[in-house]
């Protein structure tokens, strides 16, 4: 994939990333580098609260105005909270990109946090909960994480009823005011936009301040397996999970090279084994999942309770087989993956993310360098990667109690 990208860092600390791009639409967004990583267990989940109050109205717009006058000029709004960072970003039509951001900025420097909204929203995110945990197939991911982190960083970037419940207005404005500030930030742009008029604008409206680098918890990783049975469903889940190379190692690609060939579409190891020779299961989906300080692989799998041993059995088999997996496989597997890069790249949203991910975890570069990353996996770095795999990991299931 050839360079595109435009960096730079602007006087008050803020990193801009701009991919020019000649059509008529912009996506932007100004990501902080806090997450729930940075949080104790006594307040996990208050970068969640944070993303959530900045949107219910500043000094001089309600709640209302802020989504309306994105949406009424063909945009859309959002945010989403991860472990390492918070993120907040529009797409609408270029023409309107100083509008929008405009908001964002006035989110971000003007947020009221209103004591009576501030309550509310505390019990919609307790709904959020309730949510998330009602829906095996999302909780099931989130019981996977408990089994391969300790506590802090193993407990739920949402947080838990008694954490969120506990959160007092001051102290979360005043968390708020302490984590948030122009050194910490990145502004990823992709569209046509004229850049310039964007750095003069953030450095008008972002002064720079004296906070430290933050620093996330220390991440203990462990390894377990557990089987929750709950009622009132029908379809059993199931995760296995591992923890693999960082962002940063050389070998990290490998576990991209290897999923491909394991669990990545209809065409995967797995997939084949499980679903068209078996009809163990509707859904077998693999992936990585990873930011600057951890990196795990995960495979999932729709099925029956009474499946789960045998599936279990099928993928550590599978794993084994990487052994003598061959170099056709090898490149037809970085072959998938390059060209779903190229298809990804296609919606600018999912390229502003990843550039946003990839300058947090060390380079926005690395974004354009996946290509020949990919083309550097050597056949030994996949099979080295598959018996690590196999010497330590964890699974998660829930399954339906009779």
């Amino acid at each position: 994939m050839s360079r595109k990208l435009i960096k730079h860092i602007l006087n008050n600390g803020i990193t801009v990333l701009h991919e020019p791009r000649d059509l008529p639409i912009v996506s932007l967004s100004i990501s902080n580098k806090f997450g729930a990583a940075f949080e104790e267990s006594k307040i996990k989940g208050i970068a969640h609260v944070i993303e959530h109050l900045v949107f219910t109205g500043t000094e001089t717009r309600s709640h209302e105005d802020i989504s309306r006058e994105i949406e009424k000029k063909g945009g859309i709004l959002n945010a989403f909270t991860a472990h390492e960072v918070t993120s907040y970003w529009f797409k609408m039509p270029a023409e309107h990109l100083m509008a929008g951001l405009d908001i964002l900025t006035d989110m971000l420097n003007n947020s009221k946090f209103d004591k009576e909204k501030f309550e509310k929203e505390k019990r919609v995110i307790l709904e959020e909960i309730k949510m998330y945990h009602d829906d095996p197939q999302r909780n099931v991911f989130e019981q996977i994480e408990k089994n391969m982190y300790e506590a802090p960083f193993g407990e739920l970037i949402i947080g838990s009823k008694e954490t969120v419940s506990a959160l007092d207005r001051d102290f979360v404005l005043e968390y708020f005011k302490k984590h948030y500030s122009p050194e910490n930030f990145i502004v990823t742009v992709v569209g046509s936009c004229n850049i310039k008029e964007v750095y003069k604008y953030l450095e008008e409206k972002f002064k720079p301040s004296s906070s430290q680098p933050l620093k996330n918890q220390n991440i203990k990783l462990k390894s377990a397996e557990t089987v929750e049975e709950r009622p009132g469903i029908d379809q059993a889940h199931f995760v296995f999970g591992a923890h693999v190379p960082l962002p940063s190692s050389p070998d990290h690609y490998a576990i991209e090279v290897l999923n491909a060939h394991l669990a990545l579409g209809m065409s995967s190891r797995l997939f084949l084994e499980i679903r068209e020779k078996r009809g163990l299961a509707y859904a077998i989906k693999g992936a990585v999942d990873s930011e600057k300080s951890y990196s795990n692989y995960l495979i999932y799998v729709g099925t029956t309770k009474p499946a789960i041993a045998e599936i279990k059995s099928l993928i550590l088999k599978e794993i084994e087989l990487i052994s003598k997996m061959t170099k056709q496989q090898l490149e037809e597997a970085k072959t998938e993956l390059i060209g779903l890069k190229r298809v990804r790249s296609e919606e600018s949203v999912n390229v502003m993310n990843e550039l946003m991910f990839s300058e947090n975890a060390g380079s926005a570069e690395d974004y354009y360098d996946y290509e020949s990353k990919i083309n550097s996996v050597s056949l030994d770095q996949v099979k080295s990667i598959a018996k690590q795999i196999l010497k330590s990991y964890s699974t998660a299931a829930i399954v339906p109690k009779e």
